[in-house]
């Protein structure tokens, strides 16, 4: 409250608030000039003392009392502002058994035992912490975190021990088990796409990590009461808790890509336990075409078949520059049978570090794997050669107590699956491992091994290894001091090997997708996206392009995701072929010698046998995020990444097959239509419209517009069909609010 006398002034100014032009002080009678808070603040912000440009007083009035009153708004002003800098209410919280984000109600009826602990110490808090505490310690524990209806969400779940897929749905019981990353988008707002700045009206995104916290691992899952749980398990019974803290975090942010990443990044700082993908070496093997030795040859692969398959490439025009040689090539042999035991087929084990028979050199055995590398490298010409093992040495491990690999220390254990895996993927109960179990190495002596495999390996000139079947450890840690701990003793030694004998970070980290593994890996750049490419399998095709681009999401913050080999020679080569394009990932396919289509291959690589690498993980675009492209029957797949100038978008029609949660596999089913037309309005894809803007607002690029328009043709004047040059800030703003439409037919399942 501020009182005046009865003399009337007119202040005017400069570089003021519009809202305010002036302010006029009535002289007619003796009053007090009440002043909100709100006035104040227009005020203080739109006025200081070196903003006044003239003062015109009706009588004489001292102008240092006009200054008095400014200064004192002003420091009033300033005082409400420390106020509530001091006092900033959490974009993420728990209160009144609600998690609340930006004032949004995401879940209610949080229960009591449900801790939150700030995921700040200082300024605007974008995220929490989340914990539980229990009665009694176990080794496994389940908590409610509270309902979850009325919104979207995106979840990556393993929908086998090895391999994580996406599911989307609108309530907490469509959240599958194992669900490992959540995305959710709240519904307040979401047709308000032009809002003026107002966050009020903005869609906000809100990312669910479920952590590792000591020995424990957590996912989160659904029940039918449309519950969010989260699960905790050590996966040893001698290794239990009933208080945890840090179990889950939560964020969340107006940009899904980029809360997504400042939440990997607020764990990383607190986790200290791994780095992300921008902070790590990616091997050579991105940049130039590759073949695979698997689907060519399987277990029967020779150093004469590797040879045919980079002969016969070369002769196309499309020479690889580096071979992954897969299964086959070790040392192994099954147990041991007593007459009287049941015959069955054996599970194989290491029986050592060195190539078996078929990679010696016949007339000098000495010279094992070298041979066919120096034959790669010097007579095929290629950059880099890497070779298969798992992560335990072999699918069975390695062989207790065998000659010259007693020091590894190998015992046999015997899988214990954790509830949520097996409800997904019911076939563990009778699985090979469970039965036959593993010859699992002392994970003290575990670095021992990788240095003396990696070191001979290196030595013969192997550039690097593709390392398999990693999460079978997780099943292995009973006595061990649980999953997590085991994961981490093996990963530490692996990266220590890996950064010790492949100087160029040479790891593709395979059958991985669990986050014991993702929340400790510091060194690996590179990991396989998604369950295999099955060339004889019709089912999968869609689903494998959905489960990268989806699955890319979460491991592109980590890693940069590899969508497998693919058969260039293959009713839908072109349809793997254009999404190896726009992954951003290794480019390689797994042909038979001489089984070739040189027409698709030369459109992913040059002469040189190197490709044009999009720089990113390929990602759903935002407007596709919580749409379902395989199960819908009515929504297309767009993918987006990003060239050294341009930006990159590929459609694809996905429906008709997916994980059927009923039958727990891949099935086909009805959606009424072969042929899929779509719409996106290209201010969805703003994050890297924008980026081309602001890195080469100049930079002249090839665009091929192939997209079907019905109210107009573009670029102005043209086809619908059209090869152009423009510049990026043209290409944004010709494209913004532009709606474009796509037919895309799905023409290759049989």
């Amino acid at each position: 409250m501020v009182a005046l006398s009865t003399h009337c002034y007119r202040i005017t100014t400069i570089n003021w608030s519009p809202r305010i032009h002036s302010l006029t002080f009535d002289s007619s009678l003796t009053y007090t000039l009440r002043v909100s808070k709100r006035t104040k603040k227009q005020f203080a912000s739109g006025i200081s003392l070196s903003s006044i440009n003239s003062i015109n007083p009706s009588f004489l009035y001292k102008r240092s009392e006009i200054k008095s009153l400014l200064v004192e708004t002003e420091r009033e002003a300033e005082r409400e502002k420390e106020e509530k800098e001091m006092t900033v209410t959490p974009a993420v919280r728990i209160a009144d058994r609600k998690l609340i984000v930006k004032d949004r109600t995401i879940l209610t009826n949080v229960p009591d035992n449900v801790i939150a602990t700030s995921g700040s110490t200082s300024g605007p808090v974008e995220g929490v912490f989340v914990g539980a505490v229990f009665n009694e310690e176990n080794s496994r524990h389940v908590v409610s975190l509270g309902t979850l209806r009325d919104v979207r969400f995106m979840a990556c779940f393993r929908f086998k021990l090895w391999w994580m897929a996406q599911k989307m749905g609108d309530l907490g019981r469509d959240i599958p088990l194992e669900t490992q990353f959540l995305l959710v988008e709240t519904k307040d707002g979401s047709h308000l796409e032009s809002d003026g700045g107002n966050e009020e009206n903005q869609l906000v995104y809100t990312v669910f990590l479920p952590l590792i916290e000591g020995p424990f691992r957590s996912c989160l899952q659904g029940n039918s009461q449309d519950e969010l749980q989260l699960c905790l398990e050590s996966g040893d019974a001698g290794t239990t808790s009933s208080a945890f803290n840090h179990s889950l975090f939560i964020s969340s942010g107006t940009d899904p890509f980029g809360t997504i990443t400042d939440a990997i990044r607020a764990v990383k700082l607190h986790l200290k336990t791994f780095r992300q993908r921008h902070e790590k070496k990616l091997p050579g093997i991105v940049d130039y075409f590759g073949w695979c030795t698997w689907d060519a040859f399987y277990q029967e692969v020779t150093q004469e078949g590797v040879e045919a398959g980079l002969e016969s490439l070369a002769a196309g025009g499309t020479p690889p520059k580096f071979v992954i040689i897969d299964d086959g090539w070790q040392s192994v042999g099954g147990d041991p049978q007593n007459a009287d035991e049941e015959k069955q087929q054996p599970l194989l084990r290491l029986t050592g570090i060195k190539e078996n028979a078929k990679f010696q050199k016949k007339e000098d055995p000495t010279v094992g794997i070298k041979n066919i590398v120096n034959i790669a490298k010097e007579k095929h010409g290629l950059k880099y050669v890497y070779v298969w093992h798992a992560i335990t040495g072999y699918w069975g491990g390695v062989r207790p107590g065998v000659e010259g690999m007693e020091e590894y220390g190998s015992v046999m254990k015997y899988p214990t699956v954790s509830k949520g895996v097996v409800e997904n993927e019911p076939g563990w109960k009778t699985d090979a491992l469970t039965v036959q179990g593993l010859g699992l190495m002392n994970p003290k002596n575990v670095y021992k091994f990788y240095n003396e495999l990696h070191g001979y390996l290196a030595s013969a000139g192997i550039d690097g290894v593709k390392v398999d079947v990693q999460c079978i450890l997780e099943t292995l840690a009973a006595g061990l001091g649980g999953r997590v701990e085991l994961t981490r003793q093996y990963h530490q030694a692996l990266d220590a090997s890996v950064a010790r004998n492949f100087p160029d970070n040479g790891i593709i980290a395979c059958m991985s997708h669990n986050t014991d593994a993702l929340y400790c890996s510091k060194q690996t750049a590179v990991v396989r996206a998604s369950d295999d490419f099955f060339p004889r399998d019709p089912v999968s095709h869609t689903i494998h392009i959905a489960a990268v681009a989806y699955n890319s999401v979460f491991l592109g913050e980590f890693m940069q995701p590899d969508w497998d080999m693919f058969h260039s020679h293959h009713p839908a080569a072109e349809y793997h072929a254009s999404a190896r394009a726009v992954s951003g990932g290794p480019v390689y396919v797994s042909d038979a010698p001489g089984k070739h289509n040189f027409d698709v291959l030369k459109k992913l690589v040059l002469p040189d046998g190197s490709i044009l690498r999009a720089r990113l993980p390929g990602r759903p675009t935002k407007d596709c995020l919580f749409s379902d492209p395989a199960r819908d029957g009515v929504s297309l797949l767009k993918i987006w990444n990003m060239n050294k100038y341009t930006g990159v978008l590929g459609v694809y029609n996905c429906q008709g097959a997916a994980w059927n949660s009923i039958e727990r596999k891949n099935t086909f089913h009805q959606t009424g239509s072969e042929a899929m037309t779509g719409c996106t309005r290209v201010a969805r894809l703003s994050l890297y419209l924008t980026m081309l803007q602001c890195l080469y607002p100049s930079r002249s690029l090839s665009t091929k517009y192939s997209l079907s328009h019905p109210s107009r043709s573009w670029p102005p004047g043209s086809a619908s069909h059209h090869w152009g040059s423009l510049t990026c800030s043209m290409l944004v703003e010709q494209l913004r609010g532009l709606d474009m439409k796509f037919r895309v037919v799905s023409s290759f399942r049989n």
